[in-house]
């Protein structure tokens, strides 16, 4: 009984790890998409002279570093728990 308990719990932590590995893998890719999409929009921002679209070329590039923040944070909460 404490044999298959031990065993439980093993798969259950394995389990774990290989979530914990595919949500870090989703997280980076979701770093990498993010940053790409900063670079396109500090270019449109770049690229424009209408006041209109500069302002939303902000608020879209305040919004994507946000996300990136978030991701960053998620990636480095996942490395602390496996190191």
């Amino acid at each position: 009984m404490a044999e298959a308990v031990k065993n439980g719990i093993f798969f259950f932590r394995r389990r774990e790890v290989r979530r914990d590995g595919e949500e870090m893998a989703v997280l980076k890719e979701g770093l990498e998409r993010t940053r790409t999409l900063i670079n396109q929009a500090y270019s449109g921002f770049n690229a424009t002279k209408d006041p209109d679209l500069i302002e939303s070329y902000v608020f879209e590039i305040n919004a994507l570093q946000a996300r990136y923040t978030y991701l960053l944070r998620r990636v480095k909460e996942l490395e602390g728990r496996e190191g």
